[in-house]
């Protein structure tokens, strides 16, 4: 049901590929195409099947997982709190808070996901302000929705 991972490019060509493929999802809007290409050297790709479990509510956090193709719903208990697509990050929060993750993510289609584990996503907070700032206010929109 969860594909396999595969590193998002061992050849250069293979990078660039990938890095233009991520020109065209929201969450890395205004990365230039070298910032691009790091982003890729530090993800790895996935695909996923309709029905896939992407999150599991309760577990320790891994991986975080960016959205480039296909729609997931998230869940809270049985309660569906949000639909998600291209664009989209999730897994976040339990990587940074070091906590287990606090919903479940379920793929509604099939689903094609940049992958970062706990050290490539620290890489990538580490080494691009504009990824931290995106992260951060995605975090905090989040939470501003929790204490609602």
């Amino acid at each position: 049901m969860f594909g396999q991972k595969k590193k998002a490019g061992t050849t250069n060509d293979e990078v660039r590929a990938v890095a233009e493929r991520l020109r065209g999802v929201s969450f890395f809007e205004g990365f230039t195409t070298e910032e691009l290409v790091r982003v890729a050297g530090l993800a790895e790709e996935v695909d996923a099947q309709q029905g896939a479990l992407l999150i599991d509510q309760g577990r320790v956090g891994r991986d975080c997982y960016v959205i480039v193709e296909g729609e997931a719903s998230v869940y809270a208990g049985e309660d569906c709190i949000a639909t998600l697509g291209p664009g989209s990050m999730v897994g976040e929060m339990s990587l940074i808070e070091h906590r287990p993750r606090n919903a479940s993510v379920v793929a509604d289609s099939e689903m094609r996901l940049i992958v970062f584990d706990t050290q490539g996503f620290k890489r990538l907070l580490d080494e691009m302000p504009k990824a931290h700032d995106r992260v951060m206010e995605t975090l905090a929109t989040r939470l501003k929705g929790r204490s609602s």
